[in-house]
């Protein structure tokens, strides 16, 4: 009998802050992701787990990883956060892993191998996965070669297009995907970062970007620009033999009004 397949979701740059009333160019982050969460809880529910891919706090702030755990939480699902460029790791991991909210580099589910990255540079917009991670990653790989894995880190591992973004992608991505390419049962790569949705494939590797939670960049800009998509998510079922369906669900429209002259990203 076929098992059914597991069903992710993928919440990404979240923007935080201490304060709950702050907000991203005009967007208050807290009720824009309040209204993604309840989005998700309306239109893919129930699943399995959820990923938090980065740039989860936008100042760092103990606060704002505090209220994010609690929100997580309270949706009674596995959840598992990697960090961003804006986020302190150090920070992250010690007040997101606790109860069902994991900061856990790797975890089974099901047919299913989850391999979570952290790709931060310290005081930089741009990724590297240190020899640490690399190894990290190799490792995770190795020790179940049985199941199908889904990898996922914060930078892109691959041009989306956008000369905005790809100035700041992860810096070695060779180093990462010579890693990827001893381990078939990799199924899919995906990631945070861009604030938009994105899809490609590298053989037999699918690769997915995520809209933000907060506010959207434009696709194919070769300068900073902002979209005017609303926020979503990234939904993903995780068949046993490999397959990856996946598509985006956004907000009907954003709960603020979005001004790229309010403040710096």
């Amino acid at each position: 009998m076929t098992r059914p397949a597991l069903r992710l979701a993928q919440i990404s740059d979240t923007h935080l802050y201490r304060d709950p009333a702050r907000e991203l160019m005009g967007l208050n982050t807290q009720i824009s992701l309040d209204a993604v969460v309840e989005r998700m809880k309306q239109t893919f529910w129930p699943l399995d787990a959820v990923l938090l891919t980065g740039d989860l706090v936008h100042d760092a702030s103990p606060e704002g990883y505090a209220r994010l755990r609690q929100q997580m939480a309270a949706l009674g699902v596995a959840v598992y956060c990697l960090p961003g460029n804006h986020d302190h790791p150090a920070t992250l991991a010690e007040i997101l892993n606790s109860g069902s909210v994991h900061t856990t580099r790797s975890a089974s589910l099901g047919d299913w191998s989850l391999v979570l990255l952290d790709s931060t540079l310290p005081g930089e917009d741009s990724g590297v996965l240190s020899q640490h991670e690399l190894h990290g990653l190799d490792a995770a790989l190795a020790a179940n070669p049985e199941r199908n894995a889904l990898v996922c880190l914060h930078h892109q591992p691959v041009p989306v297009d956008s000369g905005f973004m790809d100035s700041m992608a992860l810096l070695n991505h060779d180093a990462f995907f010579t890693v990827l390419d001893r381990h078939p049962q990799v199924r899919g790569v995906l990631w945070g970062h861009v604030h938009q949705a994105f899809a490609a494939r590298r053989g037999t590797i699918e690769l997915y970007g995520c809209p933000s939670s907060c506010v959207q960049f434009k696709p194919g800009a070769e300068r900073f620009a902002l979209d005017d998509q609303p926020p979503g998510f990234r939904w993903l079922e995780l068949h046993a033999d490999g397959r990856i369906e996946t598509g985006i669900i956004r907000l009907e429209a954003c709960s603020g009004e979005v001004d790229a002259s309010s403040g710096d990203y």
